[in-house]
């Protein structure tokens, strides 16, 4: 059974809800993925692999998202990201490894930016920067379109999990302009890893390699999955990822 999460209370009256297990440094922080939450498979097998070996580990829920409070098609990108930032301020102790699905890949971007000093390095898992961009240019049927206009919001079918629709509002994709990376140079130093599936349907792995060229840092690396998904949660990503966190948090120890 999952740990039962505490609450980071914040300054607006929302609750954030994390799980926290103190142990050796660096520490391990999670970020999942654009309406998901911290009990996915990924993020319980980090954990799990974290306690083994006496890893100071976090996980945690954004707005809206699983046991935090909020409505989730309240939420944007700016806000899941300040949230992300206040569980690293409040809840984390000493330096970081940041390991970043899907949209937690653009957040764990923005957080390396924002607090450099405490992060020792970055693993993206299908990373997402700018997916809302991707999504308003071709992910949006007409109908989608014509809801977004009429109503503020639109409803997108979820290929995942128990298949509940996504509700995409129209805030969320006008507020995402101001936090798009790609295409412009990113002030990361830290050694940053990618692992991309080349099957992903959501994330093209070009996406990957532009990333690879746009950060400043030299120690970063693409890993290509050649029939690797999204999710990238099977057994052997599951190994695949602990592999590369163990290298990661043996370099930052070095």
């Amino acid at each position: 059974m999952p740990d039962t999460p505490e609450y980071l209370q914040l300054p607006d009256g929302q609750a954030l809800a994390y799980v926290h297990h103190p142990g050796n440094e660096p520490g391990v922080m999670f970020l999942s993925g654009f309406n998901s939450n911290m009990e996915g498979d990924k993020a319980m097998a980090l954990e799990r692999w974290c306690l083994h070996r006496g890893q100071q580990f976090t996980r945690f829920d954004y707005f809206g998202h699983g046991k935090s409070s909020g409505k989730f098609p309240e939420g944007t990108i700016g806000r899941w990201g300040d949230d992300a930032l206040a569980i690293l301020d409040a809840v984390t102790e000493g330096p970081q490894l940041l390991v970043g699905s899907s949209m937690g890949g653009w957040l764990m971007l923005l957080l390396a930016q924002q607090r450099a000093e405490r992060i020792v390095g970055l693993l993206g898992l299908a990373a997402a920067p700018d997916f809302t961009q991707r999504l308003r240019d071709s992910g949006l049927r007409p109908g989608d379109r014509e809801q977004l206009e009429t109503q503020g919001y639109c409803e997108m079918p979820c290929d995942y999990d128990d298949g509940e629709p996504y509700v995409i509002s129209a805030g969320l994709l006008q507020e995402a302009e101001q936090h798009l990376l790609l295409g412009k140079p990113l002030a990361i130093d830290c050694p940053v890893r990618l692992i991309q599936g080349q099957m992903d349907s959501d994330v093209p792995w070009e996406v990957a390699m532009q990333l690879l060229s746009n950060i400043r840092g030299s120690d970063t690396e693409v890993i290509l999955v050649k029939e690797g998904n999204h999710r990238l949660s099977g057994a052997a990503d599951i190994r695949r990822m602990t592999d590369i966190v163990a290298q990661m948090l043996d370099a930052a120890k070095s």
